[in-house]
């Protein structure tokens, strides 16, 4: 099947980014830090946004930063954290110009007050936007989202006969954002490693070994053209996706 004939209907509502190897790719590719793969990476992130949005897909979710980030060398991290606040700051006025709302899940725990500002503000600049939504998942763990959920909830006094699925979802962080359809992972891993646990209950996996700073239009087509074929059962009978 080529790119041209996806079957418009076949397409996913909500895809998921899982984007791996990008400081893989830097030492690959010669530069001089591996920080410049997150550079890269960043980049690619929002040429991929944009062609997916100029395809009707409605929702990109990025894993850009998770809990377990942390960890990470604290050179790494500012590093990270400043070219977060650098796209919230500048780049989200491209995003706000064609139409895109930004999302962000996540907790607040940890993130300095600059970081947290900038995320507001992005978020309530462009929150009116219809074209597509680009959530980040930023300070994200996907077990932490669930027991943030289950807080809020206790906190709102329900009992526990009075807990469904339809509640839990409710109480996520954006929790108008929906079910993922298509979850892509780059760079070889085949994990979700916690990357948005309920929403991905149902949703296909598709993993590639291109690190994500090389990842391109065409390796999006070419996922879209794996999920279009795939037949869709959520533990039932075949359904379109």
């Amino acid at each position: 099947m080529q790119s041209a004939d996806i079957i418009t209907d076949k397409m996913p509502n909500h895809i998921g980014l899982i984007l791996d190897g990008n400081r893989r790719w830097a030492k690959e590719n010669g530069c001089k830090s591996t920080l410049d793969g997150h550079k890269q990476g960043y980049d690619s992130l929002k040429s991929v946004a944009e062609y997916a949005f100029d395809k009707g897909i409605r929702n990109v979710s990025a894993f850009v930063f998770s809990t377990e980030n942390w960890n990470r060398s604290k050179k790494e991290v500012d590093y990270l954290m400043k070219l977060l606040v650098r796209m919230m700051k500048r780049d989200v006025k491209e995003l706000h110009r064609k139409g895109v709302k930004v999302l962000w899940l996540g907790t607040r725990i940890g993130l300095k007050p600059d970081v947290l500002q900038a995320i507001e503000d992005a978020v309530v600049k462009t929150e009116k936007n219809i074209k597509g939504t680009l959530a980040f998942c930023l300070n994200y763990g996907g077990q932490q989202e669930l027991a943030d959920a289950t807080s809020k909830i206790i906190q709102k006094g329900y009992n526990a006969e009075e807990i469904t699925p339809a509640l839990i979802e409710e109480n996520l962080y954006a929790p108008e954002l929906g079910p993922i359809d298509l979850m892509i992972r780059t760079s070889g891993e085949q994990r979700l490693s916690g990357f948005q646990l309920w929403r991905c209950s149902y949703a296909e996996l598709y993993f590639t070994d291109t690190k994500w700073p090389a990842f391109t239009n065409e390796d999006l087509d070419l996922a879209l053209e794996e999920f279009a074929s795939r037949n869709r059962r959520f533990g039932g009978d075949a359904k379109k996706a």
